[in-house]
């Protein structure tokens, strides 16, 4: 990619609550801020246009509070959202990649051109960079989510501009990927899940330096993902190898399946499903494969343990 579009968005909701919310509409974008980065990660231009809303017409008190934006002023100087993408997206250009601090705003991005039945240009899978995540995996803070002006103070940024709107948003993402060495998490994509595979063939692969990823199509129920081959074998990210499972997949919280298994060449090699919720019951899988240390595989065999108490737990109250 010889672009970085790095990217913010703010949006709208039922200022009533979700039960309010258009039904797979839940938020309506306001603002859109961008800064374009070439390959040495320098600014080479901005963009940013208010949004009139056409659906929530009454901004949410946390986004009035947090944007300091109201709803006089989006209506007065704000552009109609298909206007507003058809230009931003001309000035992105041919060859990008989107950044973005999180993992929302190129998801909200395609909803908000679905609903005005605009034509998804963007290739499939739709990989991008989440600075927050990998700026996490970079201070070890893997379970959380960084919030962008921690990281400027973190990373001694000058704090020049405001924070929580579009445009300056942006720009400090920008900055966090200069000053955090980003070359070195450039293997480290994301997937956007806005447009699953819809069969075998589309489903993701995905190999990065320290793990590997796999995105599979939707299912009807969890039982069927898990009746599934692609979705339960354990292959060696190294040497490509279907492996023998130590420990068979199993489940705490019917939510994430773990196993463990061994590669007789590169050794422990751990295994975690995530189910998601698509429509109703259907499901897909999102499994992550990585090497196991000793730490590791220890942690496995005392999930799998846990999950013994509990069996046995349910069956000895079941008696009783």
């Amino acid at each position: 990619m010889s672009t970085y579009i790095v990217m913010d968005l703010e949006w709208n909701q039922s200022p009533n609550g979700k039960e309010y919310s258009v039904e797979g509409f839940p938020f309506e974008i306001i603002e859109i801020g961008a800064v374009k980065l070439d390959e040495q990660l320098r600014i080479a231009a901005e963009y940013h246009q208010l949004i009139a809303p056409q659906v929530y017409k009454h901004l949410h008190y946390r986004i009035s509070q947090v944007t300091h934006l109201n709803m006089k002023d989006l209506q007065r100087v704000g552009r109609p959202f298909p206007i507003v993408v058809k230009e931003f997206l001309e000035w992105c250009g041919e060859d990008y990649r989107f950044c973005t601090w999180g993992s929302m705003d190129v998801t909200e991005l395609q909803r908000n051109m679905a609903y005005y039945g605009l034509e998804n240009p963007f290739p499939f899978p739709l990989l991008y960079y989440d600075i927050q995540k990998l700026y996490a995996f970079q201070v070890g803070a893997n379970k959380e989510k960084p919030a962008l002006d921690h990281a400027i103070v973190e990373l001694g940024i000058p704090k020049e501009r405001p924070f929580h709107r579009a445009l300056d948003d942006a720009y400090y993402t920008g900055m966090v990927m200069r000053s955090m060495g980003f070359e070195k998490w450039k293997p480290y994509v994301s997937v956007d899940y806005f447009r699953m595979p819809s069969n075998e063939k589309e489903e993701i692969f995905l190999e990065f330096p320290t793990y590997s990823k796999y995105v599979s199509r939707i299912f009807p129920s969890r039982d069927a993902a898990l009746a599934d081959k692609r979705v339960t074998d354990m292959i060696c990210g190294k040497c490509r190898r279907m492996l023998r499972k130590k420990i068979q997949w199993f489940s705490l919280n019917q939510k994430q399946y773990f196993c463990l298994a061994v590669c007789p060449e590169h050794g422990y090699i751990r295994g975690k499903l995530r189910m998601k919720k698509a429509d109703g019951e259907s499901v897909y899988v999102i499994k992550k494969l990585k090497p196991a240390d000793e730490n590791g595989v220890q942690k496995i065999i005392e999930k799998k343990e846990e999950q013994r108490k509990r069996r046995k737990e349910r069956m000895h109250n079941k008696k009783n």
